[in-house]
């Protein structure tokens, strides 16, 4: 059964093919047959350029090159069925369909270098994607995770935003970022931040110290490769996220990142309220600097994290998207079907083109194991924070 439908695919492209390349073919039949039977004053011939501009639309120089050589020959023969094939009106004919053909001929093998270069770019774009932005794991310690990317330019599959998550000893960290800029020019920054997000996140057990190393290390890279025009002008937003393994809460620190979306199963949404710290690489700013806040995260719950290049996109009047509003509506889904909802509207509202970046992670907890399947949870007040 898979036997055939590989085979089928394999067919449908060529049978595709075959069929639009009639198109052309019998067009070329046609005007030579008309051009005989009508009137000796009209004169059908040089119509017979529409085939290989025609066949330029679907396929290769080849093809192409093919029908422009049977155009040339059918007015070759119409110029020897009337006996003028000598004449300079008829040479003229054929030299210009000749030239045409040839021109368009040319216009397919550029058009066909485009592409296997943009393919290219692409191929490294999405090596670069694996690379640098690891996929999130569907289920880390007590959370389940589901992510979206959507990047800007097209022939970028990441740009400026990043997302990372690891296992630590007595939890899950979670870090959400944007760096200035889009695209292709800002991964540098992000690969950096993603480095040192993955290193330090073991390495310091307090989230403060997280958050003051990834400001040294963003400082220390700015310091040595930011261009002296842009200074002060590059800086990174991040969100870093901490979920114990005991207590169901979240603990985070904004360094100048949007707040996330706190989703309950009893269909309330909160946006928690937090103390932002300065973007990364504004200024160097020690432990102290950064406020933890703390929002309780039951079992069922979703953390709706994002970039502002969601909130911040437009429609065609310049409406900004309604996220929150939107995340509400489909509030009761599951990660990934949540993200599914996110993908589709956000797409429809600016007319399948963003003009920055988006990314965004949903992460539920998931129901403690001691409590079984039928277990109770008893659901704590959602607003308030910690220091």
């Amino acid at each position: 059964m898979d036997v055939r439908k590989g085979w089928t695919s394999v067919r449908q492209p060529w049978q595709s093919s075959r069929a639009l390349l009639s198109i052309p073919v019998v067009l070329i039949v046609v005007i030579t047959v008309v051009d005989q039977v009508v009137p000796a004053d009209i004169h059908l011939g040089p119509l017979l350029v529409i085939a290989p501009a025609i066949t330029a639309s679907f396929a290769g120089p080849r093809l192409t090159g093919l029908i422009g050589f049977l155009t040339v020959s059918a007015q070759t023969y119409i110029g020897w069925h009337f006996g003028v094939l000598f004449s300079r009106n008829v040479l003229v004919q054929i030299l210009a369909l000749a030239v045409m053909s040839a021109m368009i001929v040319s216009f397919c093998a550029v058009r066909e270098q485009s592409q296997r270069q943009m393919a290219q770019v692409r191929s490294v774009a999405e090596a670069a994607q694996h690379v640098l932005l690891w996929p999130l794991p569907e289920r880390i310690g007590p959370v389940r995770i589901a992510c979206l990317y959507l990047a800007a330019e097209e022939e970028a599959q990441m740009g400026g935003d990043l997302y990372a998550a690891t296992r630590i000893m007595s939890g899950v960290r979670i870090m959400i970022g944007d760096v200035r800029g889009k695209g292709l020019s800002a991964i540098g920054e992000a690969a950096l931040l993603l480095g040192a997000f993955r290193e330090a996140a073991y390495r310091h057990t307090a989230l403060p110290d997280l958050a003051a190393a990834l400001e040294e290390s963003v400082t220390r890279y700015l310091a040595d490769f930011e261009p002296i025009e842009e200074t002060g002008e590059r800086f990174a937003t991040a969100l870093l996220l901490e979920l114990p393994d005991d207590g169901h809460l979240a603990r985070m620190i904004s360094c100048g990142h949007p707040p996330p979306l706190l989703l309950g199963p009893d269909s309330d949404l909160v946006v928690p309220s937090l103390h932002p710290a300065p973007p990364l690489g504004i200024g160097g700013t020690g432990p102290e600097s950064y406020v933890i806040d703390e929002v309780p995260f039951e079992p069922g719950d979703i953390l709706v994290l994002y970039t502002d290049g969601v909130i911040e996109a437009r429609d065609g009047d310049g409406g900004f998207y309604p996220f929150e509003a939107r995340a509400a509506r489909w509030n009761g889904a599951g990660p990934d079907s949540l993200l599914h909802h996110i993908r589709r509207d956000l797409l429809a509202h600016t007319g399948g083109r963003l003009d920055d970046d988006a990314a965004v992670v949903t992460v539920r907890r998931e129901p403690d194991i001691h409590q079984g399947r039928h277990g109770h949870i008893l659901h704590a007040s959602r607003f308030g924070h910690g220091s």
